[in-house]
């Protein structure tokens, strides 16, 4: 993908964004990222941007959102905070997003070994941090049975969890977003990135025939 315009972003389905995004994560972990003049993306986003996808990530620095889906300058709304968490300034940028801006998909993207979700499993307490991980804790309690220690395989369990209930808050919260799934103009969906592989995980992933395939 090159220059994303008005024209190519409307042009666009839910199911081509996600299909875009699958095809860049396969180049990604195949290293085998396409060629692109960032500079001649700069000067042309600098009159407007048309993304064409909004993508709610964690802060791990494993994890950079454009280059595991091999997007470039003007492809993508990045939201990063810790353990991937909604809340209503969350909401509003994906509103914006999808609203105004055009988007036509909302990924949920959470990871394997994040240290938001073994924090939130270990009720680690401190300062703002608490009220995050408070966030978290519902996913926590959803797979903990009792008062036992969640092993490493059950944590990565919660990390899932922890994105379904991120997915089910912004379907609570976001009319707009609801009314505009509900209409088929976007789609709202979870992954799960490993950050061992460098692979996508959509949590409804069909088999999608690419290009390079």
């Amino acid at each position: 993908m090159g220059i994303q315009t008005k024209e190519s972003q409307s042009n666009l389905t839910p199911e081509d964004a996600r299909k875009i995004l699958i095809e860049g994560n396969w180049r990604f972990v195949h290293n085998l990222k396409l060629q692109r003049d960032l500079h001649e993306q700069v000067v042309a986003t600098s009159h407007g941007q048309f993304p064409f996808a909004v993508v709610l990530s964690c802060i791990d620095s494993r994890v950079p959102t454009e280059l595991i889906f091999d997007q470039g300058i003007g492809h993508l709304f990045c939201v990063r905070v810790a353990g991937n968490i909604v809340n209503e300034d969350v909401l509003g940028s994906m509103e914006y997003a999808c609203k105004v801006a055009g988007s036509k998909i909302v990924v949920v993207l959470g990871h394997t070994q994040c240290g938001a979700v073994k924090a939130a499993c270990e009720h680690v307490k401190m300062g703002n941090i608490t009220k995050l991980l408070g966030k978290i804790q519902p996913a926590v309690d959803f797979i903990r049975k009792g008062e036992e220690q969640l092993e490493e395989a059950a944590m990565e369990e919660v990390a899932v969890q922890n994105v379904k209930l991120s997915i089910d808050r912004i379907r609570k919260e976001s009319p707009i977003l609801v009314e505009m799934e509900s209409a088929g103009k976007i789609e709202i969906v979870g992954a799960l990135y490993d950050v061992s592989s460098g692979v996508v995980r959509f949590f409804d992933q069909v088999k999608v025939k690419t290009s390079l395939v």
